[in-house]
């Protein structure tokens, strides 16, 4: 009876050490599966969702007197977003066209005085021919020869001062110089008050919004930001990971705004300089006291899948972190 009872004991004690001999042997078998998984991928938390975003300025100053978006709000490209007081633009243009208008009118009066001028010279010229001709013959005088040379002689010397006054600048300003001058300046007052109405350059969302009616602005001083919808991720991965990373190579996204959704995206391109070779005030490692650092090259991924963008709002600034299979 108590071997038996020994036999049963010994079987159950076997039997359990089987167990944890099978579970142990799984879980080895996991952990590797899960470590020769782990070296197909290459991951960093170091990872922002990105864009190139667009500052409106305006090109020409003067007080603002209507604005059409608000903060936050969605504009397409061509819409008209603000106006700047078009009035001394209006008038700047009504001068510059009127000078144009003027000096075209002088030089077309110069250019007809000149073709009135040819016609009498060769008519004149002309006379001196044929009472040449008749003098040779004796039927006129030398006295009407001498006189129609003399008309001649006034008539050219008169074409020679009015070409002096076509092509010099004089107060009627006829040169074609003046012309294109003054049809350049005509051309940039037009622009510029084309320029007094100001219109989203792209598709995005206003942002950073600064402009509002009645504000004085100058050249070049920001309104507003407008952020594209298209958006991307920089990765900054260790240079130790990029021995197999390629352009091309699937990724597996998680933002931290949404852990539960997976985003899918592909390798773009890696940037074909360090982080810190790319910043302001690269490190010059040339001196005494160098300290190697693992340094960081910025990868661009780009998403594949066509996501709600109302569901899921992905904007520049977005921790991620990027899973790229690399083999």
């Amino acid at each position: 009876m108590t071997e038996d009872k020994d036999l049963k004991k010994e079987l159950k004690n076997s039997y359990k050490k089987s167990i944890i001999i099978v579970i142990a042997i799984v879980l080895l078998i996991a952990i590797a599966i899960a470590v020769i998984n782990e070296s197909h991928y290459q991951s960093t938390e170091d990872a922002y969702v990105e864009n190139h975003t667009v500052q409106v300025a305006p090109r020409v100053a003067g007080q603002i007197t209507k604005v059409y978006i608000k903060d936050n709000q969605k504009v397409k490209s061509g819409d008209l977003v603000a106006e700047i007081d078009s009035a001394d633009y209006k008038i700047k243009l009504e001068q510059a066209e009127a000078n144009y208008q003027k000096a075209l009118k002088a030089q077309n009066i110069a250019q007809a005085n000149m073709t009135a001028v040819d016609a009498e010279i060769e008519l004149a010229r002309k006379d001196v021919e044929r009472y040449t001709n008749l003098y040779e013959t004796g039927s006129v005088s030398k006295q009407t020869l001498d006189r129609a040379i003399t008309n001649y002689e006034s008539i050219k010397a008169k074409q020679e001062n009015a070409v002096q006054s076509l092509m010099t600048k004089d107060q009627t300003n006829v040169a074609d110089s003046d012309i294109k001058a003054l049809r350049a300046l005509r051309d940039q007052a037009q622009l510029n008050l084309s320029y007094t109405k100001i219109y989203a350059p792209q598709d995005g969302t206003v942002s950073n919004k600064r402009v509002e009616t009645g504000a004085y602005v100058q050249v070049g001083s920001p309104l507003f930001v407008i952020v594209p919808n298209e958006v991307w991720v920089v990765a900054n991965f260790k240079e130790n990971q990029l021995e197999y990373m390629r352009p091309g190579q699937n990724v597996e996204i998680k933002v931290d705004t949404y852990p539960h959704h997976k985003f899918k995206g592909k390798i773009d391109s890696i940037q074909r300089a360090s982080g810190a070779k790319s910043s302001l005030f690269p490190p010059e490692n040339a001196v005494g006291s160098f300290v190697k650092i693992v340094q960081r090259i910025p990868v661009k991924i780009v998403f594949t899948e066509d996501y709600d963008k109302e569901k899921y709002m992905l904007v520049p600034g977005m921790s991620v972190i990027p899973k790229v299979r690399v083999k």
